[in-house]
């Protein structure tokens, strides 16, 4: 696989959620630099390194 996208929305609590589209990852932060961290975070215990996309994109 060579990306992954992720759909980011503004939680209603405050920070962010995203959720990754055709797959079952879904994560938080309270800024967008920390939801960037949670979702590398996210990917890398999801995937085996061999599996694992090289290109994760962030859309709104």
């Amino acid at each position: 696989m060579k990306e992954i996208v992720f759909q980011v929305e503004e939680s209603q609590e405050g920070g962010y959620f995203a959720r990754a589209v055709n797959h079952s990852i879904f994560t938080e932060g309270d800024t967008l630099p920390e939801l960037k961290t949670m979702i590398s975070d996210a990917v890398r215990c999801h995937f085996e390194e061999a599996d694992r996309p090289k290109l994760i994109d962030l859309s709104d």
